[in-house]
């Protein structure tokens, strides 16, 4: 089973207040986006893959310091997994989030063995939530191939536990968060008089942990659903996203970019996330 993984956008991002657990509160409006999109493949342990032969051939022999194809084995020989991405794959594929769902779901089911097939094309540390699709069509893929039979408020409960803004890969529409934004609410959203343009800088990643230190949490001046509900034109300066004000220091050139594209005719400009990515809402002819 193949399946393209994309990546989302925040509308607005307010940070309210830090957690006992030691996360923070917030809300935001999630906006899936398909411009940029991974390729995952999940089969059973003695199926035949209709992608690895492209990917070792592609990826295999690069020579890099770090990487442009990694595969592991759980020790328990249950999951296989091989990534592939163009930048290089700088982290542990066992520890990568389409390992982590399934040994979610083997905590409750009995799960055959699978092997996995990742080509990491969209964004990495661009506030883009890439990583956190992965997961969720993940789980979707396993519920599928292995005949679960979860509902998607199941499903979107395990994403949850994986990532703050896995479970919206589950519904795949645009969602108002709260919480962690784990807690999920339907939004109708019309942006049909609009193109939407996402640029990602080459050469800026921004952790998450990065992006939240300095950041004072508050509450905002007018409530975000309140701020949505006014026509676009009226977003700027009243749709914020809080992470700009930390990131924006650290990275000037991103401040400048959105700058850009506001000259350049955008209704409506903003970060994602927490970075690096920018997105603009241009008015269609």
């Amino acid at each position: 089973m193949i399946t393209r993984p994309h990546v989302k956008i925040n509308l607005g991002l307010n940070v309210l207040r830090k957690r006992p657990d030691g996360y923070h509160d917030l809300e935001t409006l999630f906006l899936p986006y398909t411009g940029y999109h991974d390729t995952l493949e999940i089969i059973p342990g003695d199926g035949w893959s209709e992608t690895s032969a492209s990917l070792f051939a592609r990826y295999g022999a690069s020579g890099e310091e770090i990487p442009t194809l990694a595969q592991a084995f759980r020790p328990d020989g249950k999951a296989m997994v091989t990534i592939a991405r163009a930048e290089g794959v700088d982290w542990d594929p066992l520890k990568d989030l389409t390992v982590k769902a399934y040994a979610l779901l083997e905590q409750d089911f009995s799960m055959p063995p699978v092997k996995i097939f990742l080509e990491k094309t969209s964004p990495v540390g661009a506030g883009l939530g890439g990583g956190s699709a992965d997961a969720a069509f993940a789980l979707r893929m396993y519920n599928d191939l292995f005949g679960l039979e979860l509902t998607d408020e199941a499903l979107a409960g395990y994403a949850a536990r994986l990532g703050s803004d896995c479970a919206l890969f589950i519904w795949d529409r645009p969602m108002f968060g709260e919480g962690r934004g784990e807690i999920l609410t339907p939004w109708d959203l019309d942006l049909s008089a609009y193109d939407l343009q996402v640029i990602v800088p080459e050469g800026i990643a921004v952790s998450t942990a990065e992006a939240y230190r300095g950041i004072v949490p508050g509450m905002p001046e007018e409530p975000l659903r309140s701020v949505l509900a006014r026509p676009v034109g009226e977003w700027p300066g009243r749709l914020v996203n809080d992470f700009e004000k930390t990131v924006f220091a650290l990275h000037p050139q991103l401040g400048a970019i959105k700058q850009s594209l506001y000259d350049a005719g955008a209704a409506y400009a903003a970060m994602s996330g927490s970075g690096s990515a920018l997105f603009a809402l241009f008015p269609k002819d």
